[in-house]
């Protein structure tokens, strides 16, 4: 399932701060944070740092590139239109797999995109696909 939506960058902080104001999951290697921007607008914004503590610039570059092809293949599915994502380098992200990074990436996505309502009787039935079974 893709969403047809474009995909656009953060280029400002202001954006980034605006984005760290929202939700955030922290997952593996990366820290995602999604902030609903709730303009009507069907565009994602999505922005990439690393801080001095994942390393030096080569690898905080490094860092930045795998979190951008990550992104890339991950947005589009489990994103959610009309918001900003703020992708967060960790101490691991240069030198994890790629396969777990994209699961990183995918499962805090996912987790972003359900909503965080507080009702735990709502929560599993989205999350759990054995409680469907168990009602037939």
């Amino acid at each position: 399932m893709t969403i047809a939506c474009t995909i656009h960058r953060l280029t400002s902080r202001p954006q980034f701060l605006a984005a760290a104001k929202g939700v955030s999951q922290a997952r593996g290697a990366v820290v995602v944070q999604r902030l609903d921007r709730a303009d009507g607008d069907a565009t994602m914004r999505i922005g990439f740092t690393a801080t001095r503590k994942v390393g030096g610039a080569v690898v905080r570059n490094r860092c930045k590139r795998r979190l951008r092809e990550a992104a890339r293949a991950m947005v589009g599915q489990y994103g959610v239109p009309g918001s900003d994502y703020v992708f967060i380098a960790r101490q691991g992200t240069a030198d994890r797999p790629w396969d777990r990074l994209l699961d990183d990436v995918k499962s805090a996505l996912t987790r972003l995109a359900t909503p965080a309502d507080g009702s735990k009787s709502a929560r599993p039935a989205s999350i759990s696909p054995d409680t469907t079974s168990q009602d037939r």
